[in-house]
């Protein structure tokens, strides 16, 4: 039985393929696309995993998965943009156009677009946002039972939530609600320090440990109140995302000394302290929503995803609080990995397939889930784009690399599959 996932319409979107249970393939469509981030519907990604799982034209998937409800998600963009009128209709004329045309047919342009490769579609499913980040999160995991915490900007309502998975059933017990979400408060800062939303947090991350905290009470004073289970409520007054095209506005500005950094700007000390300052106030709220998941479901292992996941720092600090024997990370815990994550869902929660775990081992494969390429189709590539290269092999390819790096090159290596994640 082949189930495809998809994640689209947003960021990174991706296609996974599973074959009875099993992962056979998953990738970005910015692998294909070349375009960083690509959001659009990922038939470059789908192609590629159904020529891995060998699906020849003529043939029928028996149930593809998208990642989120958007219907569910429009209603929250109606009601929110509602309640600001009339200050969020520029966004509303903005953003309609797009429901119309593309986001509210996806499952129709899904079917559309597979049919151009001669294959059907059994069913279409669509799980919730956070649910299918808990699914990606748990299903694959080397935990024959855990508890599962997903946190992000938002799905359709969500913006984290608390679950628990025992073998093949996985059943979501609280969730935080939009528009109070960690992952926004960590993208308006993200905003705010000049980089790029949905694809600078990493930088910001980075530069926390270059600046001292100093903005921290200022931020919980002002911005965020943080209760004792790691839920969250923010101040409304400073963020621009809810009725407006950014994350911030000009109150965010006075409070923290000036105007939003331009990107590619010099950095100055401020976004370095304001970045400390946003990384203590994530750990803080990481450790408290994982320390009442603890409590909620009792369960010893802990497995997270959704775009806060990625944020590595705050991952090593819970695993060094000891809140849990052991932690499994989604590799692809950003919205990539809720294509994976819908398409698990379905087989074992929706159909009640039994899920195999091998203790110690996940069933990711190392997230090496991306076309490989042979040495006669890179040559052959090269050759028809006229590139200029040389070929080296064994001992004089190992003296070129060793002779690369010792004199501060920067090599590039492929070998085997491409890895699926950032």
């Amino acid at each position: 039985m082949n189930i495809l996932g998809v994640s689209a319409l947003y960021h990174d979107s991706a296609a996974a393929l599973i074959k009875n249970g099993e992962i056979i393939a998953a990738a970005q469509e910015e692998r294909f696309s070349r375009k960083k981030h690509d959001e659009r519907l990922p038939f470059g990604a789908i192609a590629y995993c159904l020529e891995a799982a060998g699906m020849e034209t003529g043939q029928k998937l028996d149930a593809v998965a998208f990642y989120d409800k958007p219907i569910t998600k429009f209603t929250r963009l109606l009601t929110t943009l509602t309640e600001r009128a009339p200050r969020g209709f520029p966004v509303f004329q903005a953003a309609v156009p797009a429901w119309v045309k593309d986001k509210g047919w996806v499952g129709a342009a899904l079917e559309l677009g597979l049919s151009r490769h001669g294959v059907s579609v059994g069913r279409v499913y669509f799980p919730e946002h956070h649910v299918s980040h808990a699914a990606s999160a748990f299903y694959p995991s080397p935990f024959q039972e855990a508890a599962v915490l997903t946190m992000d900007g938002v799905g359709e309502w969500a913006s984290s939530s608390i679950s628990v998975g025992e073998g093949h059933e996985l059943k979501m017990l609280v969730e935080q609600r939009f528009p109070h979400s960690l992952g926004l408060l960590y993208s308006a800062f993200t905003y705010f320090t000049g980089f790029k939303v949905n694809s600078g947090e990493y930088k910001l991350m980075g530069l926390a440990p270059y600046g001292q905290p100093k903005f921290v009470e200022k931020i919980r004073k002002e911005l965020i109140q943080i209760r004792e289970d790691g839920s969250l409520w923010l101040n409304p007054d400073f963020f621009g995302f809810l009725d407006g095209f950014t994350m911030t506005n000009e109150k965010f500005a006075q409070l923290f000394g000036g105007p939003p950094r331009t990107g590619e700007s010099e950095i100055t000390t401020r976004e370095m302290d304001l970045a400390a300052s946003i990384q203590v106030i994530t750990e803080e709220v990481v450790l408290k929503m994982a320390r009442y998941a603890r409590a909620l479901t009792g369960k010893s292992h802990l497995c997270l995803a959704g775009g806060v996941a990625l944020n590595c720092v705050a991952n090593g600090k819970l695993l060094r609080s000891g809140l849990f024997e052991d932690l499994w990370i989604q590799p692809a815990s950003g919205d990539a990995g809720g294509s994976l994550g819908a398409a698990l869902y379905v087989w074992h929660q929706v159909l009640g397939r039994p899920r195999s775990v091998v203790a110690g081992r996940d069933a990711m494969k190392g997230s090496l889930l991306g076309p490989s390429y042979s040495r006669d189709s890179i040559h052959e590539f090269l050759k028809k784009n006229q590139i200029p290269h040389h070929e080296y092999r064994g001992e004089a390819r190992e003296t070129f690399l060793a002779k690369a790096l010792a004199d501060g090159k920067v090599v590039g290596m492929l070998q085997g599959r491409m890895e699926f994640g950032p």
